[in-house]
């Protein structure tokens, strides 16, 4: 997921992107639309982390708000704000 920011009171742009097949950070098409995202909306400022942030799937969108994720049994124990294994 990308989210950019045109100001830092702006609502944000937010990109998705998806591959049932294979992890989409090491999709070469994916790194290249990223950086397009970024090139056009002449982003001057990142934060990228480094690790995994949770499972590709959205509270409230994907499942109930405040619930665990039922698809991925991994995150259902493991708090992804905690940065621990």
């Amino acid at each position: 997921m990308l989210s950019i920011f045109l100001t830092h009171d702006a609502e944000l742009t937010l990109y998705r992107f998806f591959e049932e097949a294979k992890d989409v950070r090491f999709r070469i098409n994916v790194q290249e639309d990223i950086l397009a995202r970024i090139r056009e909306h002449e982003v001057r400022s990142l934060v990228m982390k480094e690790e995994i942030f949770g499972c590709p799937h959205e509270e409230g969108i994907d499942y109930p708000l405040g619930e665990k994720c039922p698809k991925c049994s991994y995150w259902k124990d493991h708090d992804r704000f905690a940065n621990t294994e």
